[in-house]
């Protein structure tokens, strides 16, 4: 992973000084909360409705050992024992005291991380594919230019006062696990013709009140010319972007309002102006960020007997291995995702005693890498096959060994109108209640694939208008009601789900979900996912399951 050089401590440790400043005069009364707001924002503290929430960037989702007992230490010391892994692949802690955040601040800048835009009308933390630079899949490893766009990015001056927050994802394999339609900016990796390889630049994805899939204003970029042609898309945006209305200043309002063909057209004669400018990435510069994210030296491994045995032995852990591992790219080992989604538990959450065990687990069985997942569980890159079993029974024991990534239970959701002072309703609560309900691993798994996000209001954090089956909390005259969407798709079928009936209110929101998976096992063809069984069959059999005892 990156590692930071003499700029970088100087730089971060300066900013936590700064700041330390500014909370004084906050505390001492010489600043107000209006004229504090903007400078708590450009350190990633939030006011929400009960306390401050900080926000901790972790770029592209890559994390150390040390950093993740750095984050355990901080929960224990400054909050209340937990941290909320989100889908940006940041940690939010709900509870710090305002005298209290300098001193997190100077204690992440010890572990070489912070909270710098993490808010505020910038650019905001680049997200990746959580198994970059370990995926059999992958085409190469999307965090070295992540870790490019990110040090461009960082407090870039033309665009540290953006029309609004933007948002960049990237890939690096064939397969999307980073939602790159629904960004600001979203970039594949692809292989031209000649098998050089580039980038797909996608541009005016977003969720919120107008979501909207991303589109190709460019099939193939080389790589040299990335921050040059990110450069003449954000300058284009930055000029052109609406800063009068709140809800129609996002890029992809613009494009909207451009149409696509224009849009490209503008971006292209900014890019001709700057493409062979300082911007160009040289050969020298790729292989210096390159060389931070050396593959590691694993020795490929024929298949593991006693794997196999204990697969055949216990059943769980059988179950485990179908759901939470993914193909490395070398021989004899996997990809492991730690659910973060035990049943009744609050989706995102780790305690501090679980992150340091995951601390200690990765620097045991994964080379101490450890990896953050939008969809908010973690990642041990790289283990063994044949000490996965080992590691599941240590999992175990710390509660960490649910076996249900991908299945109903994987439940994204966003802390909602339990701590958020701009929701509508309660997210965590529902997710706990339909966790509960789809506990069995049975039936989870006769199921089987389906994402279901939970959204506390339309600013989509928990990402429901993408959920093959998403839950949006909506106020009804002081009351919580809930509308319910079916056939969203994060990934190459990118898709906004499309409301299935009236909200319901919150105690019907389980049986409501109970009905919808009922009809699907009732339409659905063999071996058929959830997702196309509603793209085939269309909402009819579900509305007229969820509305046949209204209309008798």
């Amino acid at each position: 992973m990156y590692q930071y050089n003499n700029f970088d401590h100087a730089f971060v440790r300066a900013r936590s000084a700064e700041f330390r400043e500014q909370v004084a005069r906050r505390l001492a009364g010489e600043l107000t909360e209006d004229e504090f707001k903007p400078l708590r924002l450009m350190n990633g503290l939030y006011l929400q409705l009960h306390a401050y929430m900080l926000r901790v960037a972790i770029p592209y989702g890559t994390l150390s050992s040390r950093q993740m007992r750095k984050l355990a230490e901080i929960a224990r010391r400054w909050d209340r024992g937990y941290g909320h892994f989100t889908t940006r692949q940041n940690i939010q802690y709900n509870w710090p005291k305002l005298e209290d955040v300098p001193d997190i601040l100077d204690s992440l800048a010890e572990v070489e991380m912070h909270a710098i835009q993490t808010s505020g009308n910038c650019i905001r933390n680049v997200t990746a594919d959580q198994f970059a630079g370990a995926a059999a899949d992958e085409i190469e490893d999307s965090r070295i230019w992540a870790e490019i766009m990110r040090q461009w990015s960082t407090l870039h001056p033309e665009f540290s006062f953006l029309p609004r927050k933007f948002k960049i994802a990237i890939t690096g394999a064939e397969t999307d696990r980073a939602a790159v339609k629904f960004h600001d900016i979203g970039l594949r990796m692809r292989r031209n013709a000649e098998g050089a390889v580039g980038f797909e630049v996608i541009v005016g994805g977003g969720q919120g009140r107008t979501p909207i899939v991303g589109e190709t204003i460019r099939e193939f970029l080389p790589k040299e010319h990335l921050l040059s042609y990110l450069e003449a898309i954000l300058r284009t945006y930055n000029l052109l972007g609406r800063r009068d209305n709140l809800y129609k200043a996002r890029i992809k309002i613009l494009l909207a309002q451009t149409g696509v063909e224009e849009f490209t057209r503008l971006v292209e004669e900014e890019w001709e102006r700057i493409r062979d400018g300082a911007l160009t990435l040289t050969d020298a510069e790729i292989r210096r960020i390159e060389r931070h994210f050396a593959p590691p030296a694993l020795k490929p491994a024929k298949p593991d007997a006693g794997f196999a045995a204990a697969k055949l032995e216990h059943r769980d852990f059988a179950r485990w291995c179908r759901t939470n591992l993914f193909p490395h790219k070398v021989p004899g080992h996997v990809l492991v995702t730690v659910s973060l989604k035990p049943a009744g538990g609050i989706p995102g959450d780790a305690t501090a005693e679980q992150m340091d065990a995951i601390a200690d687990l990765a620097e045991r069985y994964s080379l101490g890498d450890i990896r953050v997942a939008h969809e908010q569980n973690l990642v041990l890159p790289h283990v063994r096959e044949a000490d996965l079993f080992e590691l599941w029974t240590l999992l175990k024991g710390d509660g960490l060994a649910e076996g249900n990534i991908g299945l109903i239970t994987d439940i994204i959701a966003c802390p909602g109108l339990d701590y958020c002072n701009l929701a509508n309703a309660r997210a965590i609560p529902v997710a706990q209640a339909l966790s509960r309900r789809f506990a069995d691993s049975e039936l989870a798994n006769e199921i089987g694939p389906l994402t279901l996000n939970i959204s506390g209001c339309i600013n989509a954090c928990g990402h429901h208008h993408v959920g093959n089956i998403g839950i949006l909390g909506v106020d009804k005259k002081g009351e919580e009601f809930y509308q319910i969407t079916l056939g969203g798709s994060a990934g190459d079928d990118a898709a906004v789900g499309s409301i299935v009936g009236p909200a319901v209110p919150f105690e019907r929101v389980t049986e409501t979900v109970e009905r919808i998976i009922e009809t699907y096992r009732s339409v659905r063809e063999t071996g058929e996912p959830f997702v196309a069984t509603v793209r085939r069959t269309g909402l009819t059999p579900f509305k007229e399951a969820l509305y046949a005892d209204r209309q008798a």
